[in-house]
């Protein structure tokens, strides 16, 4: 009978191993800004109201295919029309309605993104959250974190083995932190904070524009590694 070679993680004492962790933590600036557009309207005819909530929608749209060139992509999210009933009385009497629509949109210049969030917020019953900053999943930022990780498990693992004498041979092994129990790939939280400052605008009837500073992006990658090195003389 021929027997199975058996797996040894930790290595022998004729090819010792070493396992090392890479880390990589950089900042980039970031390539996308979103921001949320919330639009409601409220009366106490549902058809009134679905009107005033179609129309409010509609006029934040057309502002927001004015900044065609700065806009990258735009997405409505929810849509809701509920009815509000009295708290006393008896029976299900409604008191009025409320209409919601929500939209998100994804800008890459953000040299215009300050004036479309003030005149959106300009306008009636009309709420702008944001903006969340971010990289793209395939920013450079992304693969040069990940570069300087394994750099730097290489690094780790060398000076282990120079601390012993020897050298290393072999690489083994080299993956992610977290592989075996890998989640969904994912974009970097949002950044909420942001720098505002308010200044008068050219012309009186228009809001004044925000001056919104770009957070920079935390960008952070973890590299496992092993590898195999001559045996030292201890």
């Amino acid at each position: 009978m021929t027997s199975t070679p058996h797996h040894t993680p930790y290595g022998t004492p004729d090819t010792p191993r070493i396992a090392v962790r890479g880390e990589a933590h950089l900042e980039a600036d970031p390539d996308i800004a979103r921001i949320g557009i919330t639009v409601q309207a409220r009366g106490t005819d549902r058809r009134d109201t679905l009107t005033d909530l179609t129309r409010r929608n509609t006029t934040a749209l057309d502002l927001v295919r004015t900044y065609a060139d700065a806009v990258e992509k735009t997405e409505t999210g929810t849509f809701s029309l509920s009815p509000e009933l009295t708290k006393h009385g008896r029976g299900e009497r409604v008191r009025a309605y409320l209409g919601t629509v929500r939209t998100t949109v994804e800008l890459t210049d953000f040299t215009a993104l300050g004036e479309l969030t003030t005149r959106l917020a300009d306008l009636d019953l009309t709420r702008v959250d944001g903006p969340w900053w971010a990289l793209r999943p395939d920013s450079p930022a992304h693969r040069e974190a990940r570069r300087q990780a394994v750099h730097e498990a290489v690094r780790r693992a060398r000076e282990y083995a120079e601390a012993l004498g020897t050298t290393l041979t072999a690489l083994v092994e080299l993956a992610d932190a977290g592989a075996e129990n890998a989640q969904p790939y994912g974009m970097e939280p949002y950044s909420r904070s942001l720098r505002t400052q308010g200044f008068d605008a050219a012309d009186p009837d228009e809001p004044p524009v925000l001056d919104l500073e770009p957070e920079r992006q935390h960008v952070y990658a973890q590299v496992n590694a092993r590898f195999t090195m001559a045996p030292p003389a201890l």
